[in-house]
């Protein structure tokens, strides 16, 4: 007997009491039941979540909370005036103080977005900035893992990642440590309407 044979049957014998497993959790298309969980899960996580109506709430929102931050850059064309001159050099992003990228969809379980290098202009963006924002639809947000990966099936992209969170560290004396090597914080804007 091989060793996959082994693992297999090990865990055959685990559920030997034949317990059934739990179902996964799907998304109807159009709902937005599992927001409310991923805004939790993201806070949890350092982040935090705003819904927002419009393109216009969140520009307010961000001229409310970030004007005096500094160089803040967008790649979405729906705010213009945050729109950077992309180039080909990641040097050219190193004071960003805030980015705004969309993201594809979020994933509950975990609080992370799924972004692909077509939404973040430069791959370095999401990772160079002070602080990081994503846009996703209130109704594009899946409850598990598998069921984004599912989703992101075999749709061509050259880079992906799921972001969750701002970036954290701890060292051996477990003090924590935010921004230490990307974002000192994230917030997600889930649009509510247009």
């Amino acid at each position: 007997m091989g060793s996959k044979e082994k693992i297999l049957n090990n865990i055959a014998r685990a559920n030997a009491n034949g317990k059934p497993l739990p179902e996964l959790k799907k998304n109807q298309e159009g709902e937005a039941k599992y927001a409310g969980e991923f805004v939790a899960v993201l806070e949890k996580i350092g982040g935090k979540g705003v819904e927002v109506k419009d393109w216009a709430a969140l520009s307010q929102y961000v001229l409310q909370n970030f004007s005096a931050s500094g160089r803040i850059l967008s790649t979405i064309p729906e705010l213009p005036w945050f729109t950077p001159q992309l180039s080909d050099d990641p040097h050219a992003f190193e004071n960003v103080d805030l980015a705004i990228l969309k993201g594809h969809f979020g994933v509950a379980e975990n609080g992370a977005v799924w972004i692909t290098d077509k939404l973040m202009g430069d791959r370095s963006i999401p990772f160079i900035s002070q602080y990081l924002a994503l846009v996703i639809n209130k109704h594009d947000v899946v409850p598990t893992l598998q069921e984004a990966y599912e989703r992101i099936g075999y749709d061509p992209y050259d880079y992906g990642t799921f972001i969750a969170g701002p970036s954290k560290t701890a060292d051996i004396e477990q003090s924590l440590v935010l921004g230490a090597h990307g974002p000192k914080g994230m917030i997600v804007f889930l649009m509510t309407g247009d």
